[in-house]
């Protein structure tokens, strides 16, 4: 009986006790990325030469030569075999949302070996040859070769392509990324790569990543030789900070939903959820705290620079936060660890949650993306400096990001935008749909006052004094110069931007494609700008040598009064859930389109696949095919839960609504038998107006499954991904909340005892 079970299941989940987790002798930081090939074990398993070479790939883009493949490989699969390691997997992310791997171990027959080193000319004749086809034939060597290492062909023809691959034409290619470390877990070696196609396109999200990296630090060098001609190289850096929830795994065995969709599909408020926030930053429940202390020990092994762990707002709600790291390996290290997470929170009687929004009426889960650029020489470029030049240097980068996102804010919502983080957008803390900036009092005002002095009033030069800025406040900007907006999706908090729109189950680099590309397409058009000014400048004679008059400092200032007046519709500072600032930022021409599918159209403008072409991060073609893949994955989730709210309404809630129903009805029967008419009609009231509300409620929920099962007949014989991912979203999934409605009240009525389904008393609140 599945009432029966969800009592086993809870008082299975009481009596759990927290798990021994046995740390390592040594301190965090001895521990710290020993199962990483990082450079220290470069440097110990590689020829100097090659550590040199590989440290110039990893560091300067150098181009990675096959020999210098081969002499890692050798030194790489060394390392390995003394931890015991038996297999290697080219490891990618697909389309999917989550990591891709086919394990093979690095075992070949000998006399395969054999001729290989023959054909290498490895052999010095042929009767060393034959001796060595004689001695090892029909036996095993392990090896493994840069070709290994360098490059596999997968197949992997089942994951999502937009179209990209046909059935017929299914090659798909993983490529050695050597800038993000090669790691281990449990007996394979782990090589992070690209998944592209046979014919070059990206199948993946590590190949955009990386080009859109690479066009922001191209585009932000060159700006940043205004201020500092020795800046060789700018980084984006980002630190994401992984919200989500546990629940019992019994608990979330007897959910069906939760089972097969990562959320309830219904169940109506605890008494108690976060009203009294007592879990917030509270104590950290034990059988959570030892499942964050494996956790963390894994992690950090992994090279994972886990550094905060803290009890969230909803009961059950957890956040584990990192050290800022360059942008590609944060994005791995994300992808890493969400996995990690799962394994570990079995093994304590766990299931994870990472559904942006698992129950109703609470917070939902996020992944907060803090985001800045720093240079080579250790400058951050969002954080104000001491001199004026630095804060012009300053107030340039804050623009120019700012330019960005005005730009193609529509697009950066499209890059966080998914059927599940919608549930959470504008609800319990979240921020809104709409993509807007704070910045806080002193930096707005900093802004304002570019945007409005006199030119004059603003730069003057004095000899070799340098510029200076008449704006007193710039110099006295301290790091935590602005307070939070929770509402602001896109907030800038001392010397970074925290891009908070970001869902908790996606991976960071969708955001981070669009957000780098977006910024280093602003700071490309921002020079551009400004050296024909500078060329405008130097022709007049109030700037000739000598004069005391710098023609770049005047020229990034037009340019920046300019770009201020441009993208002040993006800069918000109020209440983001309000309706006011819905009319308001609709009125600034700000996208405020509340349907996925219709959002993700914002990759197709022409404005976005100008920047996206233009930087060399992706084609059209690979816009649309990626297009394709979330009209699909949209309608494959509504779809998936539309059945299993179906399931679950006629097959769980009917059968138990109707059941005490009949005992209602029974109970009737014999009151009327033992009373007086007068006083069992009475006593029957109750009985009765709950017997017609249950009547009522299920003859809702059956007309209104039938109706969703119509509407998705419907839908699924529309053959364009577009139009069929915009009629789940307008037809079926609306139903959802009318059916819920309805299981939530009979949750309220039907008695406990007999309800088959954990409750959100006890999903929430046994730990």
């Amino acid at each position: 009986m599945a009432n029966e079970l969800r009592f086993q299941v809870v008082g299975e989940a009481f009596k759990k006790k927290p798990l021994d987790v046995k740390a390592p002798s040594e301190r965090p930081c001895e521990y710290f990325g020993r199962k990483v090939f990082n450079r220290e074990k470069m440097y110990k398993y590689l020829p100097k030469d090659i550590y040199e070479k590989m440290v110039d790939v990893m560091e300067n883009g150098a181009q990675l030569d096959r020999t210098v493949a081969d002499a890692v490989a050798v030194g790489m699969m060394q390392w390995a075999k003394e931890q015991g390691v038996t297999h290697y997997t080219h490891w990618f992310q697909p389309l999917t949302e989550g990591t891709a791997e086919k394990h093979d171990s690095f075992i070949e027959h000998d006399d395969k070996a054999a001729i290989e080193r023959e054909q290498n000319g490895a052999c010095s004749d042929s009767a060393e040859h034959e001796q060595a086809r004689t001695k090892f034939k029909g036996g095993m060597i392990e090896e493994f070769s840069g070709k290994l290492l360098v490059q596999q062909e997968p197949d992997a023809s089942s994951f999502p392509s937009g179209g990209i691959r046909s059935t017929f034409e299914a090659r798909g290619y993983s490529a050695w990324d050597p800038t993000s470390p090669v790691f281990i877990i449990d007996d394979t070696l782990i090589i992070p790569t690209v998944f592209i196609s046979y014919s070059g396109e990206s199948l993946d999200y590590k190949a955009p990543l990386l080009r859109a990296l690479k066009a922001v630090n191209v585009a932000a060098t060159e700006v940043c030789h205004y201020f500092d001609p020795t800046v060789k190289k700018v980084t984006s850096n980002l630190g994401w900070e992984q919200e989500y929830f546990l629940v019992d795994e019994g608990l979330y065995a007897a959910r069906p939903d939760l089972l097969l969709t990562g959320r309830t599909l219904m169940g109506h408020d605890s008494a108690k959820n976060q009203q009294m926030d007592d879990h917030y930053f509270g104590s950290i429940p034990e059988r959570v705290a030892a499942f964050m202390r494996e956790l963390e020990i894994v992690a950090l092994e992994l090279g994972i620079p886990c550094k905060t762990r803290h009890n969230e707002v909803a009961p059950n709600q957890f956040e584990l936060a990192p050290i800022f790291e360059e942008t590609n390996l944060a994005v791995d290290h994300n992808m890493l660890l969400m996995s990690v997470m799962k394994r570990v929170a079995r093994k304590h009687g766990f299931r994870v949650l990472l559904h942006e929004k698992p129950f109703a009426g609470i917070n939902g889960s996020g992944k907060h993306n803090n985001w800045s650029l720093s240079t080579d020489n250790g400058i951050l470029l969002h954080a104000p400096g001491k001199t004026a030049e630095q804060n012009l240097r300053f107030a340039t980068f804050i623009v120019e990001t700012l330019m960005g996102v005005y730009r193609h804010n529509g697009l950066l919502k499209a890059s966080i935008m998914s059927a599940t983080n919608a549930h959470r957008l504008g609800a319990n803390e979240a921020p809104p749909a709409i993509i807007s900036s704070f910045l806080g009092r002193q930096v707005s005002e900093l802004l304002d006052h570019i945007e409005r002095a006199d030119k004059d009033d603003i730069l003057s030069m004095a000899g070799k004094q340098g510029m200076k800025m008449d704006i007193p406040e710039i110099p006295e900007l301290l790091i935590d110069n602005t307070d939070r907006n929770r509402t602001s999706p896109f907030a800038f908090t001392g010397n970074r931007f925290e891009f908070r729109a970001v869902g908790s189950e996606a991976n960071c680099a969708s955001a981070m494609i669009t957000l780098n590309a977006a910024v280093a397409e602003a700071l490309v058009d921002f020079k551009k700008r400004v050296d024909k000014k500078i060329s405008e400048y130097s022709e007049k004679p109030e700037f000739s040598e000598g004069s005391g008059h710098n023609p770049v400092y005047h020229a990034i200032i037009d340019v920046l009064r300019e770009d201020i007046k441009t993208c002040k519709p993006i800069r918000f500072d109020g209440n983001g859930y309000s309706d006011e600032w819905k009319e308001e930022a609709a009125r600034r021409g700000l996208d405020v389109e509340t349907s996925c599918p219709i959002i993700f159209e914002r990759y197709l403008d022409g404005i976005s696949i100008a920047m996206f072409e233009s930087l060399g991060v992706m084609t059209r073609k690979e816009l649309e095919a990626r297009n394709e893949v979330k009209w699909e994955t949209y309608t494959k989730k509504i779809q998936i839960e539309a059945r299993v709210l179906g399931d679950l309404s006629m097959n769980h809630i009917i059968p138990v609504a109707t059941s005490y129903q009949s005992a209602l009805l029974k109970n009737v029967e014999r009151m009327t038998a033992a009373f007086p008419a007068e006083k069992a009609a009475a006593l029957n009231a109750r009985n009765l107006k709950l017997i017609e509300e249950i009547g009522q409620r299920t003859a809702t929920i059956e007309t209104k499954v039938e109706e969703l099962v119509a509407a998705r007949k419907v839908a699924n014989k529309l053959e364009d991904e577009h139009k069929k991912a915009i009629a789940y979203h307008d037809t079926i999934a609306p139903m959802f909340d009318t059916i819920r409605y309805q299981i939530d009240k009979l949750e309220l009525i039907v008695d406990d005892a007999l309800w088959p389904l954990p409750k959100y008393r006890e999903l929430l609140f046994i730990r």
